[in-house]
């Protein structure tokens, strides 16, 4: 057992690795072709740094198989949302001006309906391919279809409705790297999430195995929180710079790429037939804790408290860690098989 907690150590430095190095150049790509912080907080980083989740759920559903498989696929995917509004609370104890909601733009609540909207679809598409429709088109589901629709359509509106500014030529900071430096980084980055992410998936059954612990725990917390380093180091790069926004919106963009992409790879690389209906009900409860955190996070944006309620704690944090520890520990104390 020392062996694969060594493994899963070294699996997780690998994506800290990679992935910061995936991060830092898919910014520099957007600073070369004059995106936004909106596009590069919400599109480019959000899936970017949400590539770790979307191999390791392929690599579980086509290496480990079965109903294990996919539990730790589907359990990766809702348990990096969770993990990702958590980090929301991490980054307001870390910003020391005041809530850091209260100074984030409003422009960060269509992010979390939409937010909302895709996890809910998802959750209930759990429902009814395991009890009424399996909703399966060859070995498609079609409640993938409606996701990676309902995905696009929410970026496009939320992308339509924003003021798109590009980067000033004065405010270029990686002008003195060659193009061919940047995307052969990129490049060898994204290969070693690749790499790291499927082995990540291997590791993550060896431990549901070795522990006895139900496969959709492990993959809602272990999974999660691993494949979530990339969106932890992005956002606190950006929070440290000032991007207070661009870190919000990292974290929102990501839960939406899980929820309208991420999912829909997984079913597509499940060839048993609709992920939806072989995987666990516990994804549910996972589900509606992330809705659950969502809306706390949107309560946060709107009422926009002046100061924190312990010094360096918002009340929407505390109220984070509550909902957080409180649903991993009912998924531990109550496996969903």
């Amino acid at each position: 057992m020392l062996i694969i907690w060594i493994q899963f150590s070294i699996c997780v430095l690998l994506i800290l690795f990679f992935g910061s190095r995936l991060s830092r150049y898919g910014d520099i790509i957007a600073e070369k072709t004059g995106l936004s912080g909106l596009w590069v907080g919400l599109l480019l980083l959000a899936a970017i740094t949400s590539l770790p989740e979307l191999i390791t759920g392929i690599g579980a559903v086509s290496f480990v198989g079965g109903v294990e498989g996919a539990n730790l696929a589907l359990g990766a995917v809702f348990g990096s949302n969770l993990f990702n509004l958590i980090l929301i609370g991490l980054m307001d104890v870390m910003y020391r001006s005041g809530p850091l909601l209260s100074t984030a733009s409003r422009e960060q609540l269509p992010l979390a309906a939409m937010g909302i909207l895709l996890i809910a679809v998802a959750g209930g598409s759990i429902i009814l391919g395991s009890n009424v429709w399996d909703g399966a088109i060859g070995w498609v589901s079609l409640y993938s279809i409606v996701l990676v629709l309902l995905y696009i359509w929410g970026s496009r509106r939320i992308f339509r409705s924003k003021r798109i500014r590009t980067v000033e030529p004065t405010q270029l900071q990686y002008k003195h790297i060659s193009s061919r430096r940047i995307y052969t980084v990129f490049t060898i980055s994204a290969l070693g999430i690749i790499g790291a992410g499927t082995w990540l998936a291997l590791i993550g059954d060896d431990i549901a195995a070795g522990t006895g612990w139900d496969t959709t725990f492990v993959g809602s917390l272990f999974l999660a929180a691993t494949t979530s380093l990339p969106e932890l180091v992005v956002s606190i790069a950006a929070l440290r710079i000032g991007a207070r926004d661009m870190a919000i919106a990292n974290m929102l963009g990501s839960n939406m790429f899980n929820m309208g992409i991420v999912i829909a790879g997984d079913d597509l690389f499940y060839t048993s037939g609709s992920i939806f209906s072989t995987v666990s009900p516990g994804h549910i409860f996972s589900a509606a804790i992330a809705i659950l955190m969502t809306l706390i996070v949107i309560a946060g944006l709107i009422v926009r408290p002046k100061r924190k309620v312990l010094r360096s704690i918002s009340w929407y944090t505390v109220a984070l860690v509550i909902v957080y520890l409180g649903g991993a520990y009912a998924l531990f104390i109550a496996p969903w098989s």
